[in-house]
């Protein structure tokens, strides 16, 4: 059977579709880093995006629609972000994330989007649904990493105690998202100093 042909009106009004959406859900971002989830409305976002707020709705069935897009994109970048069959400087790798979620948001996990997330997943299963498909996904990888063993450095852990030290690295990750919208000018010498002390201890057996 002969592959059906390419449309390109249909592909041209795909992409059309996909960018509106992906305009729409940058602004909606935006908002939702400066006001929260909650006390940003679709007419903050339809204002920030310069449309109306009638055609949003063409494209999302609501806010919460756009909410559940928007966690699940971030959680495709952060772990798209994460390349675990290199060679790993855990604790530059931590240091860069600090530095990046503050001041570009191509890239890494935004703090305050992050704690919004979290926030919302205490009332929206459909959103704590996707934090707990990541978590377990980020996880697993890092439970992987830790438990290999070969000349790129990674600690060959047996996988118990691999599963705790992947549990231990989420925390810190997580931890340190939360310590960057509380303190974003942290001296990163001091940081530097205290993660090249500790990240060691998390791949020793």
């Amino acid at each position: 059977m002969n592959a059906a042909p390419d449309i390109p009106g249909a592909n041209k009004a795909e992409a059309r579709v996909e960018a509106q959406r992906e305009r729409i859900l940058a602004a909606a971002q935006k908002c939702f880093v400066e006001r929260g989830f909650h006390g940003a409305s679709m007419a903050n976002i339809a204002e920030t995006a310069g449309m109306s707020a009638g055609l949003i709705y063409r494209y999302f069935a609501g806010k919460s629609e756009i909410i559940l897009a928007i966690v699940e994109h971030q959680l495709s970048m952060l772990l798209n972000d994460i390349n675990l069959k290199r060679k790993v400087d855990i604790t530059a790798e931590l240091i860069a994330s600090f530095d990046r979620g503050g001041d570009d948001q191509s890239r890494g996990m935004n703090p305050a989007l992050l704690l919004e997330m979290s926030a919302e997943a205490t009332r929206d299963p459909s959103i704590a649904a996707s934090l707990d498909g990541f978590d377990r996904a980020l996880r697993d990888a890092l439970a992987g990493w830790l438990g290999e063993d070969d000349e790129d450095g990674r600690p060959g852990l047996p996988q118990p105690l691999a599963q705790q030290r992947a549990l231990l690295m989420q925390v810190l990750f997580e931890g340190l998202k939360v310590r960057q919208t509380r303190e974003p000018d942290l001296d990163r010498s001091l940081l530097e100093a205290a993660l090249r002390e500790f990240v060691p201890q998390l791949l020793k057996a």
